[in-house]
């Protein structure tokens, strides 16, 4: 059960004001990323991003404990174009994504900015490459997060974790963090299907339902990291998948 909806001149204005605000960011990234130090990048694209949930009416609630450090990998369920700036704004870190988000107007520019790992997701031997380059990040301790579906869901289900992803924790001998997403409604907790993000639902419609909604509650709830422990990458990733669902429903 969701709460209810936000009139279209409202929700209009929040559109202006979130455009205002990504130019902004593609701004600081321009003129001030390069001479920041990496603590200061990460509190700006903090604060950048909370203030860009504020405006989509969106809450951030964190559970757990966010990484103080790396080098750590993230594994989260995916739910929504929202789960980089909701997991940002509770700890950014550096996210691997599908090349498509490159070539996204002013999206793509931000998310070059803050660090993204771009993978061609059908390209095996690209997949290589990104591990590879995963694994150099892990060593130089950087907070890493991967969306191991490959894809979004339905915010009920949990799809399979691909695990080629994970063989760069295991070759940087990096923890892993479980992450468990949702979304929910402020007033009665139950799951809120605004920000889905699947199906034939373009981005601008998942925006437009986003802005529409009240109530939204994105909630991070983060486990404890694990070794792998002499575990395989594919047995890896079913123990991770196991402990992200009990993340997301708990």
């Amino acid at each position: 059960m969701n709460s209810g909806r936000r009139s279209a001149l409202a929700a209009g204005w929040r559109i202006g004001r979130a455009l205002w605000h990504i130019l902004r960011g593609a701004w600081i990234i321009r003129s001030e990323f390069g001479r920041l130090t990496p603590d200061a990048t990460d509190l700006v694209v903090r604060e950048w991003t909370r203030q860009m949930l504020d405006i989509l009416g969106v809450t951030l609630v964190v559970r757990g404990t966010p990484p103080a450090h790396g080098p750590v990998l993230q594994v989260a369920n995916h739910i929504s174009w929202l789960d980089i700036l909701v997991m940002n704004g509770a700890r950014p870190s550096h996210f691997v994504s599908k090349s498509d988000v490159k070539h996204w107007p002013v999206v793509g520019t931000l998310a070059t900015g803050t660090g993204t790992l771009y993978i061609e997701r059908e390209n095996r031997r690209d997949a290589m490459r990104v591990v590879h380059q995963m694994a150099e990040h892990l060593r130089g301790k950087d907070i890493l997060s991967v969306f191991p579906e490959g894809t979004t869901g339905d915010g009920q289900t949990l799809l399979p974790f691909h695990a080629n992803l994970i063989q760069a924790a295991i070759a940087a001998e990096a923890p892993v963090l479980p992450v468990g997403l949702s979304f929910v409604d402020a007033d009665s907790g139950q799951r809120h299907d605004g920000p889905l993000f699947i199906g034939d639902t373009t981005l601008l419609q998942s925006l437009w339902n986003t802005l529409r909604s009240t109530g939204v509650q994105a909630v991070v709830h983060y486990g404890e990291p694990q070794r792998a422990q002499g575990r395989d990458r594919r047995t890896w990733a079913q123990d991770l998948r196991t402990a992200v669902m009990a993340l997301r429903e708990g």
